[in-house]
């Protein structure tokens, strides 16, 4: 037996990054990118190293550049946490699986450490792989809180429900993550949103800008937690902010939406320092009259543009900055 599921890379189109905070976000699948997991039954247990685990290389230098790109990190412990958490669901249901052996890898092409969530895609990705296994589904309102509890609670990585509502429930997700909801059931309000007519998305990174997602979410948690009015003030800004940008993303109203993903990278820049290369590409879209905001954490941008003729200059104008443009594909054609 072998089994082969995947999750894809994901992209906020407005709210991040209040979803850890009580907020309101939307988001999007990028299928241009995903993450696939292998599991085939065998006589022995084991966990295949992937992308970013790898302890061989050519020289010091390639390892120094692997590990600036990467950083310290690849993707077995994601692999190793979704087995435990997906056990452990099980176990406190007091429905043990059977002692099965398999031998599980993975191998993604999202680009890593630029605010695409490639390190949940894995952990869905595992998960979807064991349901199938087992012939165990986990009800899909629950699988965020799983997949989050797999990398904030085994492995401290800080990081909120939007990245692992989005790649659970896939397409376009609008999320209300009210804390009543929150503390009464572990879990929000998610709607799929299909407009009448999809807006011109684009989406930009550059890997040489990656950093690790959880480092400005720690201390952004931490402001949080402690009451800190700007930070507070600005996850109750995200709630209107988001609902005004989901009239306008059913409406067809393109330049409001534009605005809105505008106002959330600025209201963004009041309580998060923004590094001066992650500012400079949202800069230079902005400059040429499109809309831009992060994706995630950054080392990504999407936003809006107007036309072919105008995404043509994007892609111009960021590559001249090393930029990578898109056009993401969100639903299955």
């Amino acid at each position: 037996m072998t089994i082969r599921t995947h999750a894809h890379a994901r992209a906020g189109l407005v709210g991040n990054p209040s979803d850890g905070y009580f907020g309101k976000t939307i988001s999007f699948s990028i299928r241009n990118f995903r993450a696939e997991v292998t599991l085939t039954e065998s006589d022995h247990f084991e966990i295949l190293p992937g992308p970013g685990d790898a302890c061989h290389f050519g020289s010091v230098h390639e390892f120094l550049r692997e590990q600036k790109l990467l950083g310290y990190y690849g993707g077995q412990r994601l692999v190793k946490s979704a087995i435990k958490c997906f056990h452990g669901y099980w176990q406190k249901k007091i429905k043990p699986l059977p002692d099965r052996k398999f031998t599980i890898g993975f191998e993604t092409d999202i680009p890593r450490l630029v605010g695409l969530s490639g390190s949940s895609a894995i952990i869905v990705a595992t998960l979807r792989a064991m349901m199938k296994f087992y012939d165990r589904q986990i009800p899909l309102n629950e699988l965020p809180a799983l997949t989050l509890s797999c990398e904030k609670d085994e492995l401290g990585i800080s990081a909120g429900l939007q990245d692992r509502v989005i790649q659970n429930y896939e397409g376009i997700v609008y999320m209300d993550f009210d804390k009543s909801l929150i503390d009464s059931r572990g879990y929000g309000e998610y709607i799929p949103l299909k407009p009448p007519v999809m807006p011109n998305l684009y989406v930009a990174y550059d890997p040489e800008r990656a950093e690790i997602s959880d480092v400005p979410h720690r201390n952004l948690r931490k402001l949080f937690d402690e009451g800190d009015k700007t930070v507070v003030g600005a996850m109750k800004k995200y709630r209107d902010l988001t609902d005004r940008g989901r009239e306008a993303l059913m409406k067809g109203d393109w330049d409001v939406l534009g605005e809105v993903m505008n106002e959330n990278f600025d209201l963004r820049r009041t309580f998060m320092s923004i590094a001066a290369e992650n500012l400079r590409m949202v800069e230079v879209a902005r400059s040429i009259g499109a809309s831009a905001k992060f994706a995630g954490s950054g080392g990504a941008i999407c936003g809006l543009y107007r036309d072919e003729a105008h995404y043509e200059q994007l892609v111009k104008t960021l590559g001249e900055t090393r930029c990578t443009i898109l056009r993401p594909k969100i639903f299955e054609s």
